[in-house]
């Protein structure tokens, strides 16, 4: 796979590597500050074009990786829906959600492959979760929660744009914990209404959260909490927990580590828990972070593409995690319970 990378930041360069790793060819790439996209085009062996336009219509590119901040995400998948090109954005999918569907409806209506970069779904904890969970393993699920305690330093917000409404979509959630949320979605199912508290600024002088709380209710009646920072130093690494009437799994980092479960002989099981301590996070650095799922991710999006079927993490993937996140949101600002739609879009 050729592959064309929009915005050649700290993100783009793990997309590089990965795509690397697996034999892909990173072939062109563009940003707006011409000598960093230049000097991100000599490390990577890729074709600079200074107009992103130019990069999405570039022929000989199996597919447009957006590595943007996440307000500049429909101009390039229009670009590339006009000629029949797949194209991959980096989380979180839009800063709202009338963005996020106009891009799924251009998409669909020009037959091309939209996906949303979430590589934890392809961490090994996620994948054994998401067939134990439905087996019964843990039973019925009562209770699951997402706790991303990170922090960031003043220079990570010293850029005007960090932090921000319009360019980023908001703060600690929408651009640290949108990868729990997703994976609380993946494994657990719709939430159907939240409540949520926020802090504005609480360390950062930014005008999004730095602390926010949420309270969740499931479709499936279970209930569950976010809590996600980017203000508590140092920094410690994420956990998805989730109690079933059986039993309890926690995922830290990239690993399961807690897998405590009544009457679940693993010893006996073709299908045992990975149960693992050495952890990979972004809890104060966040280019901390393995390359492996990254790798997973992106062949099961070229594997999409040459079959012509949608990846597993799609754009209604990602409409239904930034849903949630602006439904917190929401939430915070009006002080009240809010209800969520029909996830199906």
């Amino acid at each position: 796979m050729r592959v064309g990378i929009l915005g050649t930041g700290a993100i783009a360069n793990k997309h590089a590597q990965a795509y690397r790793n697996i034999g892909f060819t990173v072939a062109g790439c563009s940003n707006q500050t011409e000598s960093r996209g230049r000097e991100f085009a000599e490390r990577w062996g890729a074709r600079f074009f200074p107009d992103f336009r130019d990069l999405c219509r570039a022929p000989g590119l199996d597919f447009i990786d957006v590595c943007t901040f996440p307000d500049f995400r429909l101009e390039p998948l229009e670009i590339c829906a006009s000629i029949k090109r797949p194209i991959q954005v980096q989380k979180p999918i839009s800063t709202n959600v009338e963005t996020a569907r106009q891009m799924i409806e251009i998409a669909r209506s020009a037959g091309i492959t939209l996906g949303v970069a979430s590589q934890h779904r392809f961490d090994d904890a996620t994948l054994f979760l998401k067939r134990a969970i439905p087996e019964g393993r843990l039973g019925k699920i009562l209770q699951a929660d997402a706790y991303v305690k990170w922090f960031r330093s003043d220079e990570y917000y010293s850029r005007p744009i960090k932090g921000s409404w319009q360019t980023e979509g908001g703060g600690a959630l929408i651009n640290q914990a949108i990868h729990q949320v997703d994976l609380l979605l993946y494994l657990v199912g719709d939430v159907v209404s939240v409540a949520g508290a926020w802090q504005l600024g609480a360390r950062h002088k930014i005008e999004s959260e730095d602390v926010v709380n949420a309270l969740l209710r499931y479709s499936s009646g279970a209930t569950g909490v976010i809590q996600a920072s980017t203000a508590f130093w140092p920094g410690y690494t994420e956990r998805v927990e989730i109690h079933g009437a059986k039993g309890t799994a926690v995922i830290s980092g990239d690993q399961l580590t807690a897998w405590d479960v009544l009457d679940d002989a693993d010893a006996n099981r073709a299908d045992p828990a990975p149960v693992a301590a050495n952890v990979s996070s972004g809890s104060s650095d966040p280019m901390a972070i393995s390359l492996i799922s990254f790798e997973r991710q992106f062949q099961d999006f070229a594997n999409a593409i040459r079959a012509g079927v949608a990846p597993v993490v799609d754009g209604v993937e990602g409409y239904r995690a930034l849903a949630l996140v602006i439904a917190v949101y929401d939430s915070c600002r009006e002080d009240r319970w809010v209800q969520l739609g029909n996830s199906a879009i």
